[in-house]
């Protein structure tokens, strides 16, 4: 691959001369493209609003990466709903009780740190486990009182917010919201369904007496799964639900045996705690030969890549030339997979997105 420089030899000099005198850390090579890409942009003449665009971003990114990285060990859960449910409403403490449990069980809660559904993520949680995503919006821009101020990201823009949200969680709970709480939900189904996130558990959680999500599947039982626009199996990509307890034995149930993923010279390989028996994988390959380019799912010994990553090793692994297309059934494999095994009291979900693999499809 060419080489990402300015194309002036005295320029790129400069910059791997700066990079160099800033700090002696891994990475060099990513960083010089950053400055270069910033150069890039001034020498094309982009216009001062593009450029603040770009500028704001980056900073909103990087200040976010700050905060989260000082709790990396702890899985996260992102949650989503109204910024208009008053505290006395029972889809508010319903979201307050999901958040306690979820703490109890050592996850911690990520929120868009705004009132609503938000303030009782963060209220349920308590100070400690909360973590605040807030948006300046000319009517809401100040934080809810449940978040404390060196565990909050402030941001300008929708998208960046949104990466913070999915980059940084190994699961997501919705409760009823808007458009902000429709727009999420897609997204979060799209980014799985097609591939471009790595499987996550998605819970949406109504009170009895709600019939927001029971309504919301309608439409897409009726409308996407009846007009064929999407596959029925993509059904599997999320659980309704009015049960607090039962939406986060949903989440931790998908970490009972999984625990990651990674695709490896363009197959993918499961990590999980406990491999199958032989009888399991017959009945895995029974059920899901569908989903198969070639071959049959397989126990395998961790790969090159992985060991010179030192990715996972300890884990056992399943590896299966996967089609890339039917996630839906995927998610149906790691139901499969998470059957062998009682959940632990306690799970522990891979790490957040930390690295764009050389080896990912996309």
């Amino acid at each position: 691959m060419r080489k990402y420089e300015m194309g002036n030899e005295e320029i790129d000099a400069a910059v791997a001369a700066l990079v160099a005198q800033a700090d002696s850390k891994p990475n060099e090579d990513l960083t010089a493209e950053i400055i270069i890409t910033a150069l890039k942009l001034y020498r094309d003449g982009a216009e001062r609003g593009d450029l603040k665009l770009v500028n704001t971003a980056l900073k909103e990114m990087r200040y976010s990466m700050l905060v989260f990285s000082r709790d990396r060990h702890r899985p996260k859960v992102t949650m989503y709903g109204s910024a208009r449910t008053p505290n006395s409403d029972i889809e508010y403490q319903l979201a307050k009780r999901f958040a306690e449990v979820m703490v109890q069980r050592s996850w911690a809660v990520i929120t868009g740190a705004g009132p609503g559904i938000m303030e009782a993520g963060n209220e349920g949680a308590g100070m400690d486990a909360s973590y605040g995503v807030n948006i300046r919006l000319p009517f809401e821009s100040n934080a809810n009182p449940f978040v404390s101020p060196d565990q909050l990201i402030n941001f300008k823009y929708f998208f960046t917010r949104k990466l913070g949200f999915v980059k940084e969680s190994s699961a997501f709970a919705l409760f009823p919201g808007g458009f902000g709480t429709m727009d999420e939900a897609f997204e979060l189904l799209t980014l799985t369904q097609t591939g471009k996130s790595d499987l996550h558990p998605i819970v949406m959680v109504g009170s009895e007496q709600s019939t927001y999500w029971q309504r919301w599947n309608e439409f897409v039982v009726d409308e996407l799964v009846g007009s064929e626009l999407i596959a029925p199996e993509d059904q599997n990509l999320y659980r309704i639900t009015d049960d607090p307890i039962v939406a986060a034995d949903e989440i931790c149930h998908f970490y009972a045996n999984y625990r990651s993923q990674r695709y490896v010279d363009g197959k993918l390989v499961l990590r999980v705690t406990q491999g199958p028996t032989p009888d399991q994988l017959t009945e895995l390959n029974d059920e899901f030969s569908d989903i198969l380019v070639s071959g049959a799912i397989e126990s395998v010994d961790p790969s090159n890549a992985e060991v010179r990553d030192g990715d996972d090793l300890e884990a056992s692994r399943l590896q299966l030339h996967f089609d890339r297309r039917h996630y839906g059934r995927l998610r149906s494999v790691v139901n499969m997979v998470n059957d062998w095994v009682a959940t632990p009291e306690i799970v522990h979900p891979g790490t957040a997105f930390t690295d764009e693999q050389q080896d990912r499809p996309w």
